[in-house]
């Protein structure tokens, strides 16, 4: 038996029940690696099982992390959280019947054909992987997604969607409802609905807090309906809530399936020996190819057309739970991977040239699907379909990158639907997580994300200020000298933007200001 191959046999994690496999033997780990990392595996395989136990996991906060009560409930360590659980799922279930079935209605009419999701992060991200992974021509509905505060992006969405808004259902996600880019997108399709003549609330449903300010809205609106979001469950980790569910169902596909698919992936990576773990081998690999500090990137290649947004949803995933700047004891480690990767084969012709022969910091992560198609493959050759050169092709980026001593992962599933789509996630999920143990770090807060949002906010004020320094000016001024009117010496830089943002968009019919001369007129370019 040859080396290589006994080592594939070895480092090869399997299950026949499942159709899943994970391949790590080229990553170049010496088996004193993983003798070396048992008891640190052993420790954050510990403090998952306290998570999920319902463990404070997010100190932070003072909140329990939930996500993996969404698909076993009985896991739920109160039965107030587990009845709240199993009672979305069938509402869920419920209102996506009535929906098809034309019992929930247009208000002119007709049934509801078209689906406009509105969210920011994993309320985009996910039921956006749910559409491309899952979605095919017969699906009751057909999706459309608001996912940024770009005014050109809204506009392309709301002109695809054109005459069919009135039969179109619109679903709006937000834990706290005053997240700007989904009440910006919200408030976008409102205004869109009123101009066709249409109200808003006959059309509309909420994925949202209990009481939160978008919960208010929405009764107030005389919305539809609305569906929880709970403050254990993180928007990265939400798909398997209603976030994912309510789209995903209406959307005519198997949720229950993926639902049964993530339990299964759970029950796998709760197996206390890493090698029959695969969610404890990801984390491990993840380790040992950065050094316990993420100095390798993952590059995700996804050889199936469904798949190629699964690298973006990853990104939110694994970035924003272990981009962090201190650790659990308050040291600052600044920890993280970075993410990238498009589908294969289209896109190794874009950087597999660097990753084989350039820079050697990253290592790979390809998923294959074993399964082709449903229909009768036509031959391209004699005896060979597109998906056979497929397949060819990542076989052969594989080698040729592990000839040139790069280090690839390779994750198999013999076919792709709504279970395997849940296992696949599941997997990741578990894999963050124990990861972020080895590291000692929070994986369920985002400080930075935060900072962000209070730094948005602050540009908006700044644009206020500026805007009434200019009007109280005799004359033109700079942005140094708006700056210093509106009281932000500091900040000339920033306002000088905003002005120029402004006064490209003076012709855009919103009024902000009644005096003789436009304000925009008084920014001085000079």
């Amino acid at each position: 038996m040859s080396d290589n191959w006994r080592r594939f046999n070895e480092h090869l994690w399997r299950s026949e029940a499942m159709g899943f496999a994970l391949d790590v033997s080229r990553m170049g780990f010496p088996e004193s690696f993983l003798h070396a990392m048992a008891d640190p595996i052993a420790a954050a395989m510990k403090a998952m099982e306290e998570l999920e136990s319902g463990a404070i996991a997010n100190p932070d906060e003072g909140r329990m992390v939930g996500h993996y009560w969404l698909r076993t409930p009985e896991l739920a360590p109160t039965w107030e959280i587990r009845r709240e659980i199993e009672e979305t799922v069938a509402r869920v279930r419920e209102f996506a019947s009535r929906v098809h079935a034309g019992d929930v209605a247009p208000a002119g009419g007709g049934r509801f054909t078209e689906l406009l999701s509105i969210g920011i992060g994993g309320s985009a991200l996910g039921p956006q992987l749910l559409a491309d992974a899952l979605g095919d021509p017969g699906q009751p509905l057909r999706p459309y997604f608001l996912d940024n505060t770009d005014p050109d992006g809204i506009d392309r969405t709301l002109q695809e969607i054109g005459d069919r808004l009135p039969q179109t259902l619109t679903v709006v996600m937000s834990k706290s409802g005053g997240t700007k880019e989904t009440r910006c997108g919200m408030l976008e399709a409102e205004a869109a609905y009123e101009r066709a003549g249409l109200s808003f609330g006959p059309h509309a449903v909420a994925v949202t807090g209990a009481g939160s300010e978008l919960d208010r809205y929405a009764k107030a609106g005389e919305w539809l309906t609305t569906f929880p979001m709970w403050d254990w469950v993180g928007g990265r980790t939400s798909v398997c809530s209603a976030v994912g569910l309510v789209p995903g169902a209406l959307l005519g596909f198997d949720m229950e399936g993926l639902l049964r698919g993530a339990r299964e992936m759970d029950a796998a990576t709760r197996e206390g020996e890493p090698l029959r773990n695969p969610a404890a081998l990801l984390a491990l690999m993840w380790y040992y190819a950065g050094e316990g500090r993420g100095e390798k990137d993952m590059v995700v290649l996804p050889y199936k057309d469904r798949l190629q947004l699964f690298p973006r949803y990853l990104q939110q995933l694994v970035m924003e739970s272990l981009g962090k700047e201190l650790d659990l004891k308050g040291h600052r480690v600044n920890q993280g991977i970075s993410v990238y990767g498009n589908k294969g084969s289209t896109d190794q012709h874009a950087y597999v040239q660097q990753l084989r022969e350039g820079a050697n910091n990253f290592f790979a992560t390809f998923i294959e699907v074993l399964r082709d198609r449903e229909a009768p493959s036509t031959e391209v050759e004699p005896g060979v379909t597109t998906g056979d050169y497929l397949h060819g092709f990542l076989q052969g980026t594989r080698t040729a990158l592990a000839e040139n001593g790069r280090e690839s992962m390779t994750l198999t599933l013999d076919h792709l639907d709504a279970p395997a789509l849940g296992r696949l996630i599941a997997l990741y999920e578990r894999a963050v997580g124990l990861y972020a143990g080895l590291i000692g770090i929070n994986a369920y807060h985002q400080p930075g994300v935060e900072a962000g949002k209070k730094a948005a906010q602050r540009v908006i004020e700044l644009q206020n200020s500026a805007i009434e320094a200019l009007r109280a000016a005799s004359g033109p001024l700079t942005a140094e000298e708006a700056a210093s009117a509106a009281g932000a010496a500091g900040d000339a830089e920033t306002i000088y933007h905003l002005l120029m943002h402004l006064a490209a968009n003076r012709d855009r019919g919103v009024t902000r200001t009644s005096g003789e001369l436009p304000f925009e007129d008084r920014f001085a370019m000079a």
